[in-house]
C-alpha cells in the first residue's frame, strides 16, 4: 500500500505556533482522507522553522464504490412528487425501478458512487487543507489570494510504493507539487529529490536539517549541560525555553558564554528572565553559590570560528540588555531605601483594579483588613499579616515589574528585604499569588498564608458582588483557579476555617453593608420582635436564612415607624448580603468537587458530606469524604448503606401514608424475638461510640462503628416483619427503623449516595 509524503516549505514559522500546526496539519489531512473513503496505517507528523511534514504508512490506492438503494414515492403518487425525488438522487425516470411494496409498487432508485483513484482525493484534501489552515495569524504575498503563515515556497506530495514514486497533480495559485525539497538555509541551500520519507529524512539529516523536534531538543539539552559541566557549572532547567528553542532553528549548535563581572551582583531571576525574554539564552549557574554566571545560545549553524563571532555578537547585544535590567534595579533599590515600600506603591491609587471594584490601593486595603482578621485562624501575628499585605503588591510600581512582569512578587521580596523588613513579610511578597495552578507548591507560612488567602477571598467576593461569576469555559478573571487556590491553602495547612464566618466580612465591604445595618440600632418595637433578632444574629451565626426575611418584611409592613423606608433598604442589602454568601460558598463547593474527584473521591460520596452541618470548613469535609470513601470500600460499607436505604425508604412510606413522624418511641420492651432485641443494643452501642468520635472529629473510628450495625440490621430485616397486624408493634418498629436513619445520617446524608 502507498506512503504519502507531504512537505509544506515556507519561510520561518513562529515558534509558538509550529506544534499545533503540526497536530492541525494531520488531523486536516486523515480527517478528509478518510471522510473520502480512504483508510491509512500510522500518521506522523514534524516540523521545523521552514516546513510542515506529514507521512501516512500504508495509504488505501483508491476510495470503495459505494452502492445505495433509495426507496421513493409510490407508482401512483402525482407527479411532482416523483420529480422531487429524481432530483434529489440525480437520476433519470428510465434508471428507476418498480419494486412491490405493501401497498403496492414504489420506485427505487440505486445509486453507484464510483470509487476514486487515491492521487485524485489526496490532491482534493491537501488544497482544501492549504486553502483553509486555521493560523492563528496568516498573511498574502505578491499577486496571489493564497494565505499562510508566511510565504509558501514549495509543495511536496508524493506517493511512493514497491514501483516507485509519482507526484500528486496538484497546483495551488501557482504552486505546484513536486518530489523536491532544499536543505539548511546557509549549510545546504541548494535542492534536492527524494522518493520517500526514509530517503527524505536521510537526505534532510545530510542537508544539515534535523526534522524531528523531539530530537533538536534533546540535542540542545545535551550539548548545553555538557558546556556547562565543563566549566564546573550546571544548566537551569527550562523546558518551555527548551521547546520555543527548538522552534527556531533547523540544525541546532549550543554555544556558551560568559556573564560580565558588572551584572553579577543582579538576582539571579533577573538575569534569568532578562536574558531568556530577550535573547532566549539559557542561564547557567554556580552549583556552590546558585549565582548565575554564564548562558547558553543556540544557533542555527555550525561556523568556521566554531562560534566566536555568533557569541561576540550576543554578548554585545546582551551587556546592552543587562545594563536596562541594572538601571532597573538601582533605581528600585534607591526608592526603596528612601520612601520604603509604601511609597513605591503609593502609585497604586491611581491605578484601576476594575472600574466598579476600585482602584488597587482600595484593594490592598481590603485585603490588609482582611487578612489581620483572617491572621489568628492561620497562626499568624494579626499586626505582621496586616503590615505585610499593605506591601505585598508595591512592587507593581516597580521598574523592574514594569519590565519583566512575571517576577511581580519576587521582587516585592528583594525590595522587603532592602528596606530592612521582617522575613514573613518578604517570604509573603513571594509567595502571596501561590498557590496559581495545580502543580504549584502550597506556600505554608502562616503570615504568607493569611494574605494569600485575604488577597483570594477579596477577588472572588469582588467579582461575585459585581455579578462577573464564570459562565461555562468562560473565565476572565480566573476565579476558578482563586477558588482552588483558597481550597489548597485550606487543606494544604490543615486549616480549620469557616468560611461562612469569612465571606460575609468581605462582601459587606463590597455591597456597600454596613455594621450600622447589621448591629441593633433599630426602634424599640422592632427589636422586640423574635424575628427581627434572628435577622440581627444571622451575621454571627451564620448565612441569613431566607424565611427571615420575608416575616421581618411582613412584621415591618404592619408598623407605622417614620424609619419604616430606612429599615426595608436595610433589610433588602443584609438579605444580598446572604444570598450572595451563599452562592459563594456553593461556587466553593462546586470547585472542591472537582477537586476531591481528581483525587479519586466520588462525586456521591462529596455530596453525602456537603449536606451535613459545618460544610464551610473544608478540611472538615474532606476529613469526612475520605472516611466515608475509605468506608465504602469495604465489603461492610456498601451492605450497611443499602440496609440503610432499605429502611429509609420503609419509613418514609409509612409516614407519607399514615402523615405522622416516626422520630422517637421504640422501646425494646416491645421487641419481639432476639434479632429486633439485637438491633436494638447494636443501635444502643453505636450512639454511645459515634457521639465521643464525632465530638473528636476521629471519622475512622465513626464509620468502623457504624460497620458494626451491618449484621444486626441484616438480621432484623430477614427475621422481622415491620408492618405487623399489631399497631404498637408496627409503630414501634418504624420508630427503630428511625433510630437507624438518625445514627447513619450522624456521619453523612448517605441518600445522596449512588445506588
Amino acid at each position: 500500500m502507498p506512503e504519502l509524503l507531504i512537505e509544506l516549505f515556507s519561510e520561518e514559522i513562529p515558534a509558538r505556533m509550529q506544534a499545533m500546526a503540526r497536530d492541525t496539519l494531520r488531523k486536516m489531512v486523515t480527517d478528509g482522507l478518510v471522510e473520502a473513503g480512504l483508510t491509512y496505517g500510522h500518521a506522523q507528523a514534524f516540523s521545523t522553522p521552514r516546513r510542515l511534514v506529514l507521512v501516512l504508512d500504508g495509504l488505501s490506492t483508491e476510495s470503495p464504490t459505494l452502492r445505495e438503494e433509495r426507496k421513493g414515492p409510490a407508482t401512483t403518487a402525482p407527479e411532482a412528487a416523483l420529480q422531487g425525488f429524481l432530483r434529489s438522487t440525480g437520476l433519470t425516470l428510465d434508471q428507476l425501478e418498480k419494486r412491490d411494496d405493501k401497498k403496492g409498487q414504489v420506485w427505487f432508485a440505486v445509486i453507484e458512487k464510483p470509487g476514486r483513484a487515491a492521487p485524485e482525493i489526496v490532491a482534493e484534501v491537501l488544497e482544501k487543507t492549504i486553502r483553509s489552515f486555521p493560523w492563528p495569524k496568516s498573511m498574502r504575498w505578491g499577486n496571489g489570494t493564497l494565505k499562510w503563515v508566511r510565504p509558501l515556497h514549495s509543495i511536496l506530495c508524493l506517493l511512493s510504493d514497491d514501483t516507485g514514486a509519482s507526484v500528486v497533480d496538484l497546483d495551488i495559485d501557482g504552486i505546484k507539487a513536486g518530489a523536491t525539497t532544499a536543505g539548511h538555509r546557509f549549510m545546504a541551500p541548494d535542492r534536492f529529490a527524494v522518493t520517500g520519507f526514509a530517503d527524505y529524512a536521510a537526505k534532510l539529516k545530510a542537508a544539515k536539517v534535523v526534522l524531528d523536534s523531539a530530537e533538536r531538543e534533546a540535542m540542545i539539552w545535551h550539548d548545553a549541560t555538557q558546556l556547562a559541566f565543563a566549566q564546573g557549572l550546571e544548566l537551569v532547567e527550562d523546558r518551555g525555553l527548551l521547546t520555543e528553542v527548538a522552534g527556531l532553528v533547523e540544525f541546532p549548535v549550543a554555544l556558551m558564554g560568559a556573564i560580565a563581572e558588572d551584572f553579577l551582583h543582579l538576582p539571579p531571576e533577573v538575569l534569568q528572565t532578562s536574558m531568556r525574554e530577550h535573547q532566549k539564552f539559557f542561564s547557567v549557574r554556580s552549583p556552590k553559590t546558585g549565582r548565575i554566571e554564564g548562558f547558553v545560545t543556540v544557533a542555527n549553524r555550525e561556523t568556521a570560528d566554531h562560534g566566536a563571532t555568533i557569541l561576540k555578537g550576543n554578548l554585545k547585544v546582551l551587556s546592552a540588555r543587562l545594563s536596562d535590567a541594572r538601571f532597573f534595579w538601582e533605581h528600585d533599590l534607591r526608592v526603596v531605601k528612601t520612601e520604603g515600600l509604601e511609597g513605591m506603591g503609593a502609585g497604586l491609587a491611581n491605578v484601576t483594579f476594575h472600574n466598579k471594584l476600585g482602584s488597587q490601593k482600595a484593594r490592598i486595603d481590603r485585603i490588609a483588613a482582611l487578612a489581620r482578621e483572617i491572621a489568628p485562624l492561620v497562626g499568624a501575628d494579626p499586626a505582621q499579616a496586616e503590615k505585610a499585605a499593605l506591601v505585598v503588591k508595591s512592587d507593581l510600581r516597580s521598574a523592574m515589574v514594569g519590565e519583566f512582569p512575571e517576577l511581580q512578587g519576587l521582587m516585592g521580596s528583594y525590595y522587603a528585604r532592602a528596606q530592612g523588613l521582617s522575613e514573613e513579610i518578604a517570604n509573603a511578597c513571594k509567595g502571596h499569588y501561590s498557590p496559581l495552578g495545580p502543580s504549584d507548591a502550597v506556600p505554608s507560612e502562616p503570615v504568607t498564608v493569611a494574605v494569600a488567602l485575604a488577597d483570594k477571598i477579596d477577588t472572588l467576593t469582588g467579582f461575585w458582588a459585581i455579578d462577573e461569576k464564570p459562565t461555562g469555559s468562560k473565565d476572565p478573571f480566573a476565579l476558578r483557579r482563586a477558588a482552588l487556590g483558597v481550597i489548597r491553602l485550606v487543606l494544604g495547612n490543615g486549616l480549620r476555617v469557616g468560611l461562612r464566618a469569612i465571606l460575609p466580612v468581605q462582601l459587606a465591604s463590597h455591597l456597600d453593608v454596613t455594621e450600622e445595618d447589621l448591629r441593633d440600632e433599630i426602634p424599640l418595637d422592632f427589636t422586640r420582635s423574635d424575628k427581627a433578632r434572628g435577622l440581627l444574629s444571622a451575621f454571627s451565626a451564620g448565612f441569613l436564612p431566607a424565611e427571615y426575611a420575608e416575616m421581618l418584611l411582613s412584621d415591618l409592613e404592619k408598623k407605622e415607624s417614620a424609619d419604616l423606608h430606612l429599615w426595608r433598604n436595610r433589610l433588602d442589602k443584609v438579605e444580598r448580603l446572604f444570598a450572595v454568601s451563599t452562592d459563594l460558598l456553593s461556587f466553593f463547593h462546586d470547585r472542591l468537587k472537582v477537586f476531591l474527584k481528581d483525587e479519586g473521591i466520588r462525586h456521591d460520596v462529596i455530596d453525602a458530606v456537603l449536606a451535613m452541618p459545618g460544610n464551610d470548613d473544608l478540611t472538615l469535609v474532606v476529613k469526612r469524604a475520605e472516611a466515608l470513601s475509605a468506608f465504602l470500600k469495604t465489603e461492610d460499607g456498601p451492605n450497611l448503606i443499602l440496609g440503610f436505604k432499605r429502611a429509609n425508604n420503609i419509613l418514609t412510606q409509612a409516614e407519607a401514608k399514615d402523615g405522622v413522624e416516626y422520630s422517637f418511641g421504640a422501646d425494646v420492651k416491645f421487641a419481639e424475638g432476639d434479632a429486633e432485641r439485637a438491633l436494638f443494643a447494636a443501635l444502643d452501642a453505636a450512639e454511645a461510640a459515634l457521639a465521643p468520635a464525632m465530638q473528636s472529629e476521629d471519622f475512622a473510628t465513626a464509620m468502623a462503628e457504624m460497620a458494626k450495625l451491618r449484621a444486626p440490621i441484616d438480621a432484623f430485616f430477614t427475621a422481622v416483619q415491620i408492618n405487623a397486624e399489631n399497631p404498637i408493634v408496627r409503630r414501634n418498629r418504624l420508630n427503630l427503623l428511625s433510630r437507624i436513619r438518625q445514627i447513619c445520617q450522624s456521619v453523612a446524608d448517605l441518600t445522596k449516595l449512588d445506588g
